[in-house]
């Protein structure tokens, strides 16, 4: 059975946040992350004992690094811990599911080395519960996303992208295609879905002739 979704306020003000650059997170998305920093291991463990959330954010190459670690973007997507298994090894594979996009206020002390935010959550409320699927021309978009997989040598499970839902199909890609770190926050800052779905499919044309790659990094 699915979870409810959350109302804005029962959501938190303060949290842990993940700055990684390349790695998208959205509203309803569900992100893979393989946790073995001690820190990011830290702030794992404590969200498992408190609200099992924290936030996704990419650091932002144009603002000047900080006290606390890199420049950061100011909108980032809180995440709630949905899987968790720990390895013989120590590292932790975690599944974090999209909850709602935020605005970062102001950045607090870090805690067990990890950083924390306070956020503003008001200007995205529209993320939580039903929303109109994006509109968008499905074929069109599958016929760009085939000549892209193409161009960067990426195999896809054809069966699997056709049985998904329109706003299924969105999320999914602008979370996993390697587009590059501006490229996935003006995806994450669309304001609604369908103009993610055209930012999207804008991406997916010009990747398929450009032929560029990048992967995620960790930032520090």
């Amino acid at each position: 059975m699915s979870r409810p979704p959350p109302r804005l306020e029962d959501l938190p003000e303060h949290f842990p946040v993940f700055p990684l650059a390349g790695a998208l997170l959205l509203p309803g998305g569900r992100l893979p992350l393989n946790i073995f920093e001690p820190r990011y291991l830290a702030m794992t463990d404590d969200a498992l004992a408190g609200g099992r959330v924290f936030g996704m954010i990419q650091p932002d190459p144009q603002v000047p690094r900080g006290t606390h670690g890199p420049g950061l973007y100011r909108v980032g997507c809180l995440g709630r811990l949905s899987a968790f298994s720990e390895t013989e090894d120590g590292r932790y594979l975690i599944t974090l599911t999209g909850v709602v996009r935020f605005a970062v206020a102001e950045e607090l002390l870090p805690s067990r080395g990890y950083r924390r935010v306070r956020a503003d959550l008001a200007g995205f409320a529209g993320d939580l519960g039903a929303t109109a699927p994006p509109a968008f021309d499905r074929a069109a978009l599958l016929a760009d996303l085939r000549g892209y997989f193409a161009r960067q040598g990426i195999e896809a499970n054809w069966e699997a992208i056709e049985h998904m839902d329109d706003a299924a199909l969105v999320a999914t890609l602008c979370m996993v295609c390697p587009f590059d770190v501006p490229e996935k926050q003006a995806l994450l800052e669309a304001p609604t879905q369908s103009e993610r779905a055209a930012s999207l499919r804008a991406l997916l044309a010009i990747g398929a002739h450009a032929g560029i790659t990048t992967r995620p990094t960790q930032a520090s």
